[in-house]
């Protein structure tokens, strides 16, 4: 689990990358790579408030262990205290 100040999506990754999506930690937030049609779905989540998974690794990597949850939920007072 990793606490940040800020998300960046970046949809530029390409498919042929290899990697299903990439996330990195920037100065005191989180940067994910994504592909064009994984930033088109994740819109559409928040548009509609929904959960949304984003897997991070390569393609080719039998283990993934590497996810970035978007979640939303009922009270937020104790989600983001501090």
């Amino acid at each position: 689990v990793t606490g940040a100040s800020f998300v960046v999506f970046n949809g530029a990754l390409k498919t042929s990358s290899g990697f299903l999506a990439k996330s990195s930690i920037v100065e005191d937030g989180l940067m994910v790579q994504i592909t064009r049609e994984t930033m088109e779905s994740l819109r559409q989540a928040l548009r509609d408030k929904k959960d949304f998974k984003i897997t991070c690794g390569k393609v080719d990597a039998g283990d993934v262990k590497e996810y970035v949850d978007i979640c939303w939920v009922e009270n937020e007072e104790k989600t983001n205290i501090g």
